[in-house]
C-alpha cells in the first residue's frame, strides 16, 4: 500500500478553505440568528418553582429567574411576598435589604414598600410589579398576576 504525500501547497489551500468557511459562518450565523430568534417569555404562563419553605427563613429572600427577568420573594411575618425584581426607574436589580426592612434599590438609591411594592422615595416613578404566590404542599411557587 503506498501513501499519498500531501504537498505543502495542498497543505496550504487546504487551511485556505478552512478560514473561507469559518469567516462566512462568523458572518452569516448572527444574520441567521436575527432571523430566528429565541423565544424569550415576558413572564412564564405556568407557576415557577420557587423551592421549599425551609429555604426561606423568616425575613429572607430569594431572587430568581422568573422568565425573561428577575423575580424577588421575600418571607415577612404576614407571608410571603413576589415582586418582579425590576426596579421601575432604569431597570435595576432590586434587593431585599432585611436590616431596613425595605426593598432597596442600589442603582439610584430608591426604596419600595415589602407589603405591597409601593415607593417610599427615591426616582423609582412606580410600584414594583407584584407576581402572585402560592404555597403547596411545603413547595413555594409564583406565577404573573393577570
Amino acid at each position: 500500500m503506498t501513501e499519498k504525500q500531501i504537498t505543502r501547497r495542498d497543505f496550504l489551500e487546504l487551511g485556505k478553505k478552512l478560514l473561507i468557511v469559518t469567516g462566512l459562518a462568523a458572518i452569516f450565523a448572527p444574520v441567521v440568528a436575527f432571523f430566528f430568534p429565541v423565544k424569550l417569555e415576558e413572564m412564564p404562563v405556568d407557576p415557577v418553582s420557587a423551592g421549599s419553605i425551609e429555604e426561606f427563613p423568616l425575613n429572607s429572600s430569594k431572587t430568581l429567574r422568573f422568565g425573561r427577568y428577575p423575580a424577588l420573594i421575600i418571607h415577612l411575618p404576614v407571608g410571603f411576598r413576589a415582586y418582579s425584581a425590576v426596579c421601575t426607574h432604569f431597570a435595576c436589580i432590586v434587593k431585599w435589604d432585611h436590616n431596613l426592612g425595605k426593598i432597596v434599590c442600589p442603582c439610584h438609591e430608591g426604596l419600595f414598600d415589602p407589603l405591597d411594592g409601593s415607593v417610599i422615595s427615591g426616582p423609582p416613578p412606580s410600584p414594583l410589579k407584584q407576581l402572585s404566590i402560592e404555597v403547596i404542599d411545603e413547595q413555594v411557587f409564583i406565577g404573573a398576576n393577570e
